[in-house]
């Protein structure tokens, strides 16, 4: 295994524990979500047809000029917010949320609150 960073090790051990029970269908998806240490990404997958539905994240050109000066939970809130409305286009309202092994506070949770707020199910 090498010289990891424990934190790693245990999130990985975290998201295997949760990936064995949640699993995306295509009538409810899987809302994973990964963060760095500068960026959030979040992803819409279907796990049968292993195909990505949506994604957005803090790289999207769409929303980086909307994202300058804020604060990295404002831009967790604006990326789950993105991230629903692409759902909404493909005509998605149900998602499983998938926290991929972080601790549901801070920017994973304002992502999944703008997620809500803009009208995704989970």
């Amino acid at each position: 295994m090498g010289k990891e960073n424990i934190r790693t090790v245990a999130r990985l051990r975290r998201k295997a524990r949760v990936r064995k029970k949640v699993l995306g269908t295509s009538e409810r998806p899987r809302l994973c979500v990964f963060r760095s240490a500068v960026h959030i990404y979040a992803q819409i997958i279907d796990d049968v047809q292993k195909a990505t539905i949506a994604a957005v994240s803090t790289m999207t050109p769409s929303l980086k000029e909307a994202l300058k000066g804020l604060k990295k939970t404002d831009q967790a809130r604006l990326v789950g917010k993105s991230l629903a409305q692409a759902a909404k286009e493909k005509g998605l309202e149900k998602v499983v949320f998938d926290r991929n092994g972080f601790l549901y506070h801070g920017r994973v949770k304002a992502l999944s609150e703008g997620a809500r707020e803009a009208g995704l199910n989970f």
